[in-house]
């Protein structure tokens, strides 16, 4: 009941987590924004570099959403659970999202021309693919 619970909670925070504020910077060229979030960021992304903005779209947005609707699925009996191992990876790619905004802060911080501070949506999606993949850990061990 708990698991099912912590899942379900998730198809809320994740779209709270799209449109909360990543980072906050006080020049970036790319994006021209004061805050940049996941859609904010997507939509300028859609603008200038199409193939990048479909991988992000699928690892930010698609991939954990299908995910936590999976392992909904399976914990009110309405898909097997040997299509678990499926579900993991995408929660594995929903991860690789994070690393990417992690590895933008990173390489932004050391151009030294940016001031960029990390924002509290970056810490709410980090918390969400990792509670996602707990999820899908202790669904496993069931």
């Amino acid at each position: 009941m708990m698991l099912r619970t912590a899942n379900l909670a998730l198809l809320i925070l994740y779209p709270i987590a799209w449109f909360a504020p990543l980072l906050r910077a006080g020049l970036l060229p790319v994006f021209g924004l004061s805050e940049i979030s996941i859609i904010s960021g997507l939509q300028s992304l859609w603008d200038t570099d199409p193939a990048l903005a479909l991988l992000v779209t699928f690892l930010a947005i698609f991939a954990p959403y299908l995910k936590t609707i999976g392992l909904a699925l399976i914990h009110f009996g309405q898909l097997r659970r040997r299509t678990l191992p499926a579900l993991e990876i995408l929660g594995k790619l929903a991860m690789a999202d994070v690393f990417l905004i992690a590895l933008y802060v990173v390489l932004v911080k050391g151009a030294g021309y940016v001031t960029v501070e990390t924002g509290w949506g970056l810490y709410l999606f980090t918390a969400c693919v990792l509670t996602s993949i707990g999820i899908s850990h202790l669904t496993r061990r069931r």
